[in-house]
């Protein structure tokens, strides 16, 4: 039972596996092919994430790789390049995403937050003990002869050191 449940296991692995991206195949001109590594390095795998194409090894990193070698050996610009990837993946696939009213959040976002932290720490750091009134010529009498009279309860368990 056990034996056939691993197999089973083993066997449903074996299918949800992807399967291996098909080998590169440069460009024949040595200048396309290093235009197209340039690409590579600024376009962004979507299923790494934190990746360029060009260190991958994603099957989707493989089809955009083969996808800007198409599009360069077609003549187009590393604009044009660019612009088709972001219409087909969004703003996403870029390293240095466009500045634009969507990614306003991504450029400037984190310095939002440490102005953000930096004003509350500096109000913090700004807001001051309240200040205690002295007593009065009346209060201070008033204590003096509290504690002249021995009106205050001594705790029972104190010392005298403890005074």
């Amino acid at each position: 039972m056990k034996r056939a449940l691993l197999i089973a296991v083993a066997a449903v692995g074996l299918i949800a596996a992807e399967p291996a991206p098909a080998p590169d195949r440069p460009l024949p001109d040595a200048a396309q092919e290093a235009r197209a590594k340039r690409l590579f390095e600024d376009i962004r795998c979507v299923v790494c994430q934190h990746e360029a194409i060009a260190d991958s090894p994603a099957g989707i990193a493989s089809d955009m790789r083969g996808l800007v070698r198409d599009q360069i050996a077609a003549g187009r610009s590393d604009q044009a390049i660019r612009e088709d990837l972001v219409r087909r993946y969004g703003d996403f696939v870029l390293f240095t995403p466009p500045m634009r009213a969507g990614t306003w959040l991504l450029w400037f976002g984190p310095f939002a937050v440490v102005l953000a932290v930096g004003a509350l720490l500096l109000t913090f750091a700004r807001r001051r003990k309240a200040e205690v009134a002295p007593l009065s010529p009346e209060e201070e009498a008033r204590l003096a002869d509290i504690l002249f009279e021995g009106q205050l309860r001594r705790d029972p368990d104190a010392n005298r050191s403890d005074d």
